[in-house]
């Protein structure tokens, strides 16, 4: 870590929507936590150092900035990104946190090249084979992590385990559950259900001796009913879900849009239920959730949304001091290494059994 106050990197430059939205982001922060942690502003000094006067932060004593000249672009190659560009906003501020500098990166920009530029240079904490990215979904009566979304779209068994202790340690900060029941995702709730990857996970699930709050396998049909904290999946499935509830948000809310302004008796409906579409959005919690981790790394590494405004930036970083202020990341080893040696245990165990059966003639 940099030092005992928390510090983010934050790539300013990467946005969909420019990079002032992100510093008018990191404004909000700034005023709406007044605790110690730094803010390291990444970008070319040319453009964010004006735009930092403008809005006056370039003089608060935890704000700092560093000069990256190139961008990573949405639609770029990942790994041929990371290569050719390496001075952007991106590596830089990956290179600041695997310095030391900082604990942790922030950036709105393309979602491969972060991934792959946090994994070569951070690589994964030991005992982990691949990172995930975890995020929080809302459910009919509590949030839930859902991981992964998108890091590895074909990882083995163990690392559908590893996600579990990866997303268990995320809902412990970000929903602060002290013993996350955590569920794989499967088309049914049988134990016959599920593809061979869920299959022979759903095995290790219950051969890991409690280091996990298993409880079992769950179906799409009931990911929303609140029974788990954290759902289980690989990055394949996990990005079909995350997306297919994107698009059907959007979906319902240009239904209900174009049904409602059939009529003025459907509109005057609009403002009688004002208070109700209020309620509605504070039990979907965007804003506060608009950061998703790649969890599993050496060095925390957040990714917001490519269209993020600045109340889900502002959002973003909170999601990430809280996660640096919690020591999530320790606390990720300490469980890794407690799955390690309850597998070597059972190893053991097996072996003397075999061995006991063996003997005699």
């Amino acid at each position: 870590m940099s030092s005992s106050i928390p510090t983010v990197a934050v790539d300013v430059m990467g946005s969909d929507l420019g990079p002032e939205e992100l510093i008018l982001g990191i404004k909000r922060m700034l005023s709406e936590d007044k605790s110690q942690y730094q803010i390291i502003v990444v970008g070319n000094e040319e453009i964010t150092t004006p735009l930092m006067m403008r809005h006056k932060i370039l003089n608060d004593s935890r704000v700092k900035s560093y000069n990256a000249r190139e961008v990573i672009e949405m639609d770029e190659k990942p790994i041929q990104a990371i290569k050719s560009k390496r001075d952007s906003s991106m590596l830089r501020a990956i290179d600041i946190v695997k310095l030391g500098t900082a604990d942790a990166v922030l950036s709105c920009g393309n979602t491969g090249a972060l991934m792959a530029g946090g994994t070569l240079r951070l690589r994964p904490i030991n005992g982990v084979e691949r990172p995930a990215l975890g995020t929080v979904i809302p459910g009919k009566t509590k949030n839930f992590v859902l991981i992964d979304v998108g890091a590895s779209p074909d990882p083995k068994p163990e690392s559908l385990v590893d996600n579990a202790i990866l997303g268990a340690n995320y809902a412990r900060v970000v929903l602060g559950v002290k013993n996350p029941r955590v569920g794989l995702l499967s088309n049914g709730t049988e134990d016959s259900k599920g593809n061979h990857l869920v299959q022979s996970a759903h095995k290790l699930f219950k051969e890991q001796n409690g280091v996990v709050n298993y409880g079992g396998l769950l179906e799409g049909f009931n990911l929303f009913d609140g029974e788990y904290d954290v759902v289980v999946c690989d990055g394949f499935t996990g990005n079909v879900v995350l997306k297919s509830l994107e698009g059907s948000a959007k979906f319902f809310k240009q239904i209900i849009k174009e049904e409602l302004s059939k009529s003025w008796i459907r509109k005057l409906g609009i403002f009688l239920a004002m208070g109700a579409l209020k309620d509605l959005k504070k039990r979907l919690p965007i804003d506060k959730f608009s950061g998703a981790p790649f969890l599993g790394l050496n060095g925390l590494v957040v990714k917001a949304h490519g269209s993020s405004n600045r109340k889900q930036i502002a959002g973003a970083i909170g999601i990430t001091l809280l996660c640096l202020r919690k020591q999530m990341n320790r606390r990720i080893m300490e469980d890794v290494q407690r799955l390690r040696d309850a597998s070597e245990a059972m190893r053991r165990a097996a072996g003397s059994s075999g061995d006991a059966g063996g003997g005699g003639s």
